[in-house]
């Protein structure tokens, strides 16, 4: 499964699509990120302890904050790969959706606590 097509847009008034797709990839890297930080604060004293950022909220602080960070830092960079080019919206959906699922899936105690 590719994301990257090589054509070129179809028409002078038609725009390329990877700002478009650099968002939503970068919605489902986040919240992949979110779930996955989630997890390995609870079961990691330490890092849980580097992830308090604010006391009063404990690592909750730290683990929002850096998947935030994962969030913008995935869509910067995949904008500038993609900026110019036509990628495949249905490939890049189908991994954002997997990723948004997943990790929703991974924040649900029953499962969160497999790990």
């Amino acid at each position: 499964m590719t994301l990257i097509q090589e054509s070129a847009p179809q028409d002078a008034t038609s725009r390329p699509n990877g700002s478009a797709a650099a968002a939503i990839l970068a919605a489902g890297i986040g919240s992949m990120a979110l779930a996955i930080l989630t997890i390995a604060a609870d079961q990691s004293p330490a890092l849980k302890a580097l992830l308090t950022f604010y006391k009063p909220t404990g690592p909750l602080s730290g683990v929002t904050t850096t998947a935030v960070v994962a969030w913008v830092l995935a869509w910067f960079i995949l904008d500038r790969l993609w900026f110019r080019r036509d990628v495949s919206l249905r490939n890049v959906n189908i991994v954002s959706i997997v990723l948004l699922v997943l990790s929703l899936l991974a924040t649900f105690p029953p499962i969160g606590d497999l790990f």
